[in-house]
């Protein structure tokens, strides 16, 4: 997708970005990093809610040896750091590790857990098979 937020290469031995943010989902993360602080995704590979990528404060969701850290995403435009990790559970990463990943913002209610759920807004994945030879 053109005009995306790539993160930053977190992953040991990868030169590549996995995972990225449309500028609709930059505005919204912005808007809440002034709500709620520091802010972080983590995808897991539960159903229903538990599919979508999750918003939280930094630091509210605890991330363990299960869990990977995908990417890290700049936020500031040039202002003070904001720095965003991006963490999917380690099982759900088997599933999807030839993805590349790219967080945009529709309209409609996500989980009630996820910080953009009062605001009317829910985050989604959009994935699309990475192109390296295997």
């Amino acid at each position: 997708m053109p005009d995306t937020l790539k993160a930053a290469v977190t992953l040991p031995g990868e030169d590549f970005s996995r995972v990225a943010l449309t500028p609709a989902a930059v505005q919204l993360l912005r808007k809440l990093w002034l709500q709620h602080g520091p802010l972080m995704f983590h995808q897991s590979g539960g159903c229903c809610d538990g599919s979508s990528p999750m918003c939280y404060p930094a630091g509210d969701f605890i991330t363990a040896e299960a869990d990977v850290l995908l990417g890290l995403f700049d936020l500031s435009d040039g202002l003070e750091p904001r720095p965003l990790e991006f963490w999917m559970s380690r099982e759900q990463f088997s599933y999807w590790s030839h993805t590349h990943l790219t967080v945009d913002v529709v309209a409609g209610r996500g989980s009630g857990f996820s910080v953009e759920a009062p605001e009317g807004k829910r985050f989604l994945i959009r994935s699309t098979l990475m192109d390296w030879p295997a």
